[in-house]
């Protein structure tokens, strides 16, 4: 993931010049450049979800219950995504926020993520609710819909911690998928990356980290059951629970950030 790189257009995971279904990369990507947009309509939203969804199904099945049930499978599909997510540097921060401190783009940031992961939770909300007029549909659906709306939510915040680094000029070792799997570590353990710590100079992610992360993750897709309350109630909870989190999570790796620069 490099800073201001654009998603790549060509992957295993993405044969749409063959007629296929899009992988869960692509539209993992597609669901976190597009809830940048708010004039979005909310049933467009809970499309792009509901496809979210439907691509980590056939993730899923072709997975194994092991892997799924073990949570190795979410883990991974974060992992392998996290690179395509664009994210932007520094200096095209500070373009898009011209004549703010830094402090102030980062709340700027960290609001609008906030306002994305609601988005996302009331698009997850959504689309349950119309699931609730047929019972079993809601126990055959409700695991794939609550880990893309978990998995969506991730990314966003993945995203929002990659720049507040990135606005900091605070980075980790390696280039792509190493950089990436910094933040997503990052990310899990609800932190700014510390340069002066050796835990961050590794590119390889440890077991250790792993099983963060999928706590981290399990943490996440349970805070997402919330989203099936019937009719519009889970819309409701899911968009308040998301930005909530967000905005505590972004706050954190604020100060952390802001700490580090003060030395």
């Amino acid at each position: 993931m490099r800073a201001g790189e654009a998603p790549e257009t060509a992957r295993e995971d993405e044969p749409a010049d063959r007629g296929q279904r899009p992988g869960v990369g692509a539209e993992l990507v597609r669901v976190v450049t597009a809830h940048e947009n708010e004039d979005q309509d909310r049933g467009e939203r809970a499309r792009q979800v509901g496809r979210l969804a439907a691509a980590l199904a056939a993730s899923a099945r072709a997975a194994g219950a092991r892997a799924v049930l073990g949570g190795r499978w979410l883990v991974d599909q974060l992992l392998e995504a996290a690179p395509r997510i664009p994210v932007r540097d520094r200096d095209t921060l500070r373009a898009h926020h011209p004549g703010l401190a830094d402090d102030q783009v980062a709340e700027l940031l960290i609001r609008a993520a906030s306002r994305s992961t609601a988005a996302i939770g009331a698009a997850g909300g959504a689309v349950m609710a119309g699931s609730w007029a047929l019972p079993p549909s809601v126990v055959l659906s409700a695991p794939a819909e609550v880990a893309a709306e978990a998995l969506a939510v991730a990314a966003v915040e993945v995203k929002l911690v990659a720049e507040l680094h990135a606005l900091y000029l605070v980075t980790p070792p390696g280039a792509g998928p190493q950089r990436a799997a910094g933040f997503v570590m990052a990310w899990a353990s609800g932190r700014g990356i510390d340069p002066r710590d050796p835990r961050w100079m590794s590119s390889a992610v440890s077991s250790a980290a792993k099983a963060q992360i999928r706590r981290r993750m399990a943490g996440r897709a349970a805070r997402g059951v919330t989203t099936l309350g019937p009719l519009l109630t889970g819309a409701v909870a899911g968009a308040t629970v998301n930005n909530r989190a967000t905005r505590a999570l972004g706050t954190r790796v604020h100060a952390d950030l802001r700490r580090q620069a003060g030395r």
